[in-house]
């Protein structure tokens, strides 16, 4: 299973505002990884509207985790970037080709390790996956000054 450019985008965004107590801007991120900013203000948009963070414009404005870092669950971030319901055609409600689906039991098994795949990325937070944020920061600073 390979998770989508803009779930990858999202949980790198995540963790550099969360290395950061100031706001910070889409330049400053997509600058620190490398990417492409056209991608990130698309998935930008899409944290703010699921309320993961915040977004101020103009003059002093930026971008800040809308919460707590321990309380940025990583299941629902992949579930707000993925489409995680339809992995297969055969999946409920997509639009179903498949000739066998009446005697195949794949979409189940498909669905149930889906299932699976988000139940263990629900005993995970933000905070959990940063470790040690203070490295987080001290890496970005560097990444900054070799620029």
């Amino acid at each position: 299973m390979r998770l989508t450019t803009h779930t990858d985008y999202a949980l790198r965004t995540l963790m550099f505002l969360a290395a950061h107590d100031d706001s910070q801007t889409i330049d400053d991120i997509a600058s620190a990884y490398d990417i492409s900013k056209n991608h990130l203000m698309k998935v930008v948009q899409r944290l703010a509207g699921a309320g993961f963070i915040t977004s101020q414009r103009g003059r002093g404005g930026g971008l800040k985790l809308a919460r707590n870092s321990s309380e940025v669950n990583i299941g629902d971030v992949v579930r707000t970037m993925e489409e995680v319901n339809q992995f297969v055609e055969c999946s409920p409600g997509s639009k179903n080709h498949c000739v066998v689906t009446p005697v195949c039991g794949l979409s189940r098994v498909m669905a149930d390790a889906v299932a699976a795949f988000l139940a263990h990325l629900d005993k995970f937070t933000l905070e959990d996956v940063m470790g040690k944020r203070q490295l987080f920061a001290e890496i970005f600073a560097l990444e900054k000054l070799d620029s």
